[in-house]
This record gives structure tokens, sequence and C-alpha cells, in this order.
């Protein structure tokens, strides 16, 4: 049995090989309507999401199986202090394969150790999201046809960004690909990501506060939102929140090839008049996350067409 926590419980591989069996999927959806026919996938999700849960739920349905699960705490026993080992341990009986969301770091790493299922982890706190950068990674391989050699810049919230920690660890894999940071002094990528990831590497990386400065030399710009809920106070949240915003006059700087990506949910870090930009991607984004995660359910699940 197999679960993923982290994404780089993965191989480069292992991901090369879901971004083949996501590409067929989406050419060929007919050829694998029935492969989870009878299988269940619980949706545990402590926190709330839009995309995350629905694709999730999406997929299973496209691969011929059903779900069940919650979608807020609020609507389950840990209202009433049960313990996720104890819930894992209990939907464990009733589903096949479990994706979870938690705003507590490490809980799906728990939730494995007691599951008799798969477990997937689709986000925990402000530390992994797996799913989300599986999701990218698929969206640069259409959109690049490969990783090596690209500059990707990740603007705005690098410290409690949990995709673009994930995003940082899986693309330091392949060679020639440089990171720019974009952030305010504040928000800047934690130690312990950089010191991993980039520094023991020898992956290399500059660390910026202007987008405009930065977004000429990018093939890809990697939005995400300040935070809300990761923040302990609100003033400083208020201050934070609109450090960048990508607009059409910023994008006249750009590269015509550039690939705009966003995680979503967006505030206003990107100006709705972007999104008719050919180099708009973000929704796009959204709609391949659907076949990335359908292929990842068939391998932990051990199914194939």
């Amino acid at each position: 049995m197999r679960h993923l926590i982290d994404v780089m419980d993965l191989s480069v591989g292992e991901i090369e090989e879901l971004i083949a069996l996501a590409t067929d999927i989406q050419a060929h959806p007919e050829d694998y309507r029935e492969v989870c026919r009878y299988r269940k996938l619980a949706t545990l999700f402590f926190e709330p999401s839009t995309r995350t849960r629905l694709s999730f739920e999406a997929a299973m349905l496209d691969l011929g199986g059903s779900t069940l699960g919650f979608s807020e705490a609020s609507s389950s026993s840990a209202s009433k202090g049960e313990s996720v080992s104890d819930t894992v341990a209990v939907v464990g009986g009733y589903a096949d394969i479990i994706a979870m969301r938690h705003p507590q770091e490490g809980a799906p790493l728990v939730a494995a150790m007691r599951s008799s299922v798969p477990v997937i982890n689709a986000g925990d706190g402000g530390h992994n999201h797996p799913t989300q950068t599986l999701t990218d990674l698929f969206t640069v391989y259409r959109k690049k046809g490969g990783f090596s050699g690209l500059t990707v810049g990740l603007c705005g919230d690098l410290k409690f960004g949990r995709t673009v920690h994930s995003l940082i660890a899986a693309m330091s894999r392949y060679a020639g690909v440089r990171f720019v940071l974009i952030s305010p002094v504040e928000l800047r990528l934690p130690d312990y990501v950089r010191e991993q990831y980039l520094d023991a590497t020898g992956v290399a990386y500059s660390e910026v506060t202007s987008l405009d400065a930065a977004i000429g030399s990018l093939d890809i710009l990697y939005m995400t939102r300040v935070q809300r809920e990761r923040f302990f106070s609100e003033e400083e949240y208020l201050r934070l929140r609109d450090c960048y915003i990508l607009t059409p006059e910023k994008l006249r700087e750009a590269r015509a090839d550039l690939s705009v990506l966003h995680p979503l949910p967006r505030v206003n870090e990107i100006a709705t008049a972007v999104d008719d930009d050919p180099r708009a991607c973000y929704f796009e984004q959204a709609r391949l996350g659907k076949f990335i995660r359908m292929a990842l359910i068939m391998k932990l699940l051990g199914v194939s067409k």
C-alpha cells in the first residue's frame, strides 16, 4: 500500500509516468470511465476547499467510482473531539482511498500511519500540497514540453504558501532550473525550504522585492495570494495583501511565451483584465488538476485501463 504525503515521495520517473497517464486520460477519457467501478474515494476536508475537493470528486466519478466525505471539520466528529487517526481508522472501512485536507501540519502523515487504505495529502497547513504540485507540473509540461532550463518566478506569499514550497522541492530535481523569489521581506521563503531544496542542491535562485524588475526574465510566473488564514495579526495581513498585483501593464514587459500560473483562489493579486491574455493559464491549470488526480488515484489503487 502506498500513500502520497509529500510530492518528494514520488521519484522523477514516477512523476513522468503520472504526467503521461494524465495526458492519455485527457486525450481518451472514454477509455477510463469504468476503471474504478465499485471503488470509493473519501474526501476528508477539515479545512475549506473548492478546487481540490471538487476535482478529486470529479476525478473519481470520471473513473467510474463514487465518493463520500465531508467538506468542513464542523460537519464531522472532529467537532466532538475525535482524533484524526480514529476518523481515518473508521473511514478506511468505508472507502478504498482517502484524500485529506487538514489545517494542522503533519495530520495526513498521522492519518497514513493509521489508515488501512491509501491516503493522499490534499494540503496540510503551510506544509505540503502534493497534488497541487502535480497539477502545476502537468501544466508546465503542457505549456513548455518539459522542465529543464526554465526560469520560474514565484511571487507573493512565499512564507506560508505550501504550493510554493512543494513546487520548489519538485522542480529543484530538474537540470538548469532557476528560481526568482519575489516577495516582501516579511513573506520571504522559509530558511528550511531554501536550505534543503536550493542551497543543498546548488539550484540557482535570486530573491527580489520587485515584480516589475523580474518579469521580463521569466518563463513561468507563479502568483500566490497572501493568505489571511495563516496570519495571527489582521493588521499585518491588511498591510501585505496588496503587495503584488499583476496587471496588463506589467505583462507588457514579459515574454510573449510567458505562462502565468496561480493555484487559486485568486483575491486581487491578478487583475481580471489579465484573464483574456493568452499567457494566463490558471483556469486551464485548474482543469488539468482533474486529470492528474485521476492518474494518481489509479496509481495508488493499482488499477489500469
